[in-house]
């Protein structure tokens, strides 16, 4: 990626010696403690609560408190619900989070000097004497990366414990808190109506990420109001305009304690580092080579250069959309691929709507006549294979591999793998759901639920593709490096069998050495067979599907945007040419159409705002969507779990939904479904 260089330098430098001097929290309390808060509460002012929009431009609860305060206090409060076996975030995607929130406190700690600590040594000293453990050695605090120092100067509050217990404590004292809006999941939405509950008119959510909120139809008139925010001025901080004295309590809690407490040992490789520098760095970069983004998003071994690469800072909030939106439309050349970046953003933002509207995409089907879409052939081992890579399917197993290695696929990958999962294995799409949302780094509860259940088929109003995964092969990695890359194992193996091994003749397998079925596996289900099992139950269901459709409740929560009618735009500005068009600046309608609509980064389909309640889809298809064959009588007993569920396998399957994936990946890794109300805790 970008800028790897720098960042390796990043991440590998180590702590200088200051670091030691600072109190050490072994995390069994909540912090600060309420003698910490009295410290800090003369005189009192507004706590600017930070969640995610970890940032200090564009963000509206910091420019309230500069301008209507005058004492603020920046606070982030690290959850212990987000961390362990509660949380579904890879150890990568926690460790590139805890060094947004060191990058923040160094943002605060160079603003203008009109700043004090607060809660000296005898506080700090009363605190350390409530915890259990000692101080971490000099070769413990050696090895955090410099990403995890903190400043001198004064910046951020770090608390650690319960964020309701610790806000109220700030509230106890007389200071106001103000906090970011954001969309988030149910533990979310518990955490924050206890903090109303708790803390009363003494707290309040700004909503400025420009998503409509408290509006029975927040749809009504998204477009004009989504254009005129992305349009607008963006919040400064105003600094330089106000007297406003920042305040910063010194807990003792700092990100590389809280690192070490958890154990945060990130495996994966290419992970971006999660500095406000580092995030400008990338959107420079992308900016400069825009014009070659259309060509190269779809080809999994070119997206992972040609993509933005930001979508970890826009998840994080280290960039707002705005300001990414206005960067590439002040710096960009005009062309293609500007506008279909531009465009994505707002994509973005339409999938942030979706789960602000109806924040039941992480649970429920949006169609209540897909409820239980595959949970009676919920099967372990399959489920297993598509996790490690081993289906026998060497597009969707490179893939699998990769995301697990590096935590990044590009959309159209994220696609065919979901789709492989729902409708060939024959799998519980919430299953494949929590799996991404776990090792993905950038993550992002919104659009990977929304993106999985449209996928998954689970709406019943766009047109429905399954991706083939040898066509894939041959579309997108004809030479096979992406393959080889990621399945050693098939590395000697031509290329023309890549897109399907087990037809090698047995003479090639012996010639090169790549016997299938012992270095790598059969194909664990017949696609041909399984994709019309899907068919032909989608298609018997469509009935009673549209019939809940035509509910107004379940129309809203459906609702899609004209992401066709906006590809036909960008075609009509810039011309509809070939796919692997030489200039490097076009892309076909039919690849505008089908690729990404969902990630952050994304590569898919809107020179404008979404439209929405239409009937057309967000990945609308243009070529048919089974990609092959015509329909097909559907063998009896082809593949595995062929044939239709009896109503006594339904209602047993139903009563263990969400409880039966338990123990399929002990061998690899921690199970990462988690139950109860911390199921989809993920930093909101």
């Amino acid at each position: 990626m970008p800028g790897d260089t720098e960042r390796e330098t990043e991440r590998s430098a180590s702590v200088d010696s200051d670091e030691l001097s600072q109190p050490t929290s072994p995390l069994s309390a909540d912090i600060p403690t309420p003698d910490a808060v009295c410290d800090a509460a003369n005189p009192t002012g507004i706590v600017v609560w930070h969640r995610k929009h970890l940032r200090v431009e564009d963000q509206l609860a910091v420019s309230r408190a500069v301008a209507d305060g005058d004492v603020f206090c920046p606070l982030f409060v690290f959850d212990p619900t987000f961390y362990a076996d509660s949380g579904l975030a890879c150890d990568a995607r926690v460790r590139l989070f805890e060094e947004a929130v060191t990058s923040l406190d160094r943002l605060y700690a160079a603003a203008p000097p009109n700043a004090t600590h607060v809660a000296a040594t005898d506080s700090a000293a009363r605190l350390a004497d409530t915890l259990d453990s000692s101080p971490p050695t000099t070769e413990a605090v050696s090895e955090q990366p410099e990403t995890l120092q903190r400043p001198d100067a004064p910046g951020l509050t770090l608390g650690y414990g319960d964020p309701v217990d610790i806000l109220s404590r700030f509230v106890d004292r007389g200071w106001h808190i103000i906090t970011m809006a954001t969309p988030t999941s149910r533990y979310g939405q518990r955490r924050d109506e206890r903090v109303r509950d708790v803390c009363g008119d003494a707290v309040t959510f700004v909503s400025g990420d420009g998503l409509v909120r408290d509006e029975e139809w927040p749809r009504s008139n998204w477009q004009t109001q989504i254009t005129e925010w992305l349009a607008a001025d963006q919040h400064t901080p105003g600094w330089d305009d106000h007297n406003t004295v920042r305040v910063s309590i010194r807990t003792g809690v700092t990100p590389a304690a809280v690192d070490r407490h958890f154990d945060v040992s990130p495996a994966k490789t290419q992970v971006p580092v999660g500095t406000h520098r580092a995030a400008m760095t990338t959107l420079r970069e992308f900016t400069d080579r825009v014009r070659s983004y259309p060509s190269n998003i779809s080809a999994p071994q070119d997206a992972r250069d040609g993509t933005s690469g930001l979508s970890p800072y826009l998840n994080f909030g280290l960039l707002s959309v705005r300001q990414a939106h206005q960067y590439v439309a002040d710096n960009a050349p005009s062309c293609r691929g500007a506008d279909m970046f531009e465009s994505r953003l707002v994509w973005n933002l339409h999938y942030s709507q979706k789960l602000v509207d109806w924040p039941g995409w992480t649970e429920q089907a949006v169609n209540p006549a897909f409820e239980d879409r595959n949970e009676a052939f919920h099967d372990p081992e399959l489920v297993t294979a598509w996790k490690r890579g081993q289906t026998g399917f060497p597009m969707v197993d490179a893939s699998m591999r990769c995301l697990k290695e590096t935590g990044w696929l590009n959309f159209r990958m994220r696609a065919m793998c979901a789709s492989f999962f729902t409708h060939v294995l024959h799998q519980p799409w919430w299953i494949g759901a929590d799996w991404y949302h776990h090792h993905l780094i950038d993550s992002d509860v919104g659009i990977n639920y929304t993106q999985w259940q449209s996928q998954a088929g689970l709406i019943g109003k766009p047109s429905q593709r399954v991706y083939n995964p040898r066509k894939q092969v041959r579309d997108q990695d004809p030479d096979g490096d992406w393959i080889t890359r990621w399945i050693p194992e098939l590395a000697d193996l031509p290329s023309e069998f890549l897109d399907q091994p087990e037809k090698a003749p047995l003479a090639v397998q012996q010639e090169c050495g790549v016997h299938v079925g012992e270095v790598y596996p059969r194909p664990v289900v017949d696609f041909e067979a399984r994709r019309e099992q899907f068919w032909s139950r989608y298609e018997a269901q469509r009935p009673e599907a549209a019939r809940e459709l035509r509910r107004p409740a379940i129309a809203k929560r459906a609702s899609f945007s004209g992401g066709y009618s906006a590809a036909r735009a960008i075609a009509d500005k810039h011309g509809t040419v070939e796919a692997d068009a030489p200039d490097g600046t076009q892309a076909s309608l039919g690849d505008l159409a089908d690729t990404d609509t969902a990630t952050a980064e994304t590569e898919g389909a809107a020179a404008t705002p979404p439209q929405t309640n239409t009937a057309e889809p967000v990945n609308p298809t243009v070529t048919d969507p089974r990609e092959s064959s015509t329909q097909t009588t559907i063998p009896t007993g082809a593949g595995r779990n062929a044939g239709e569920p009896s109503p006594d396998d339904r209602a047993a399957v139903s009563g263990q939904r969400r409880d039966s994936e338990e123990g399929a990946e002990r061998d690899e890794e921690r199970d990462v479904r988690s139950t109860g109300q911390t199921r989809f805790g993920d930093f909101e």
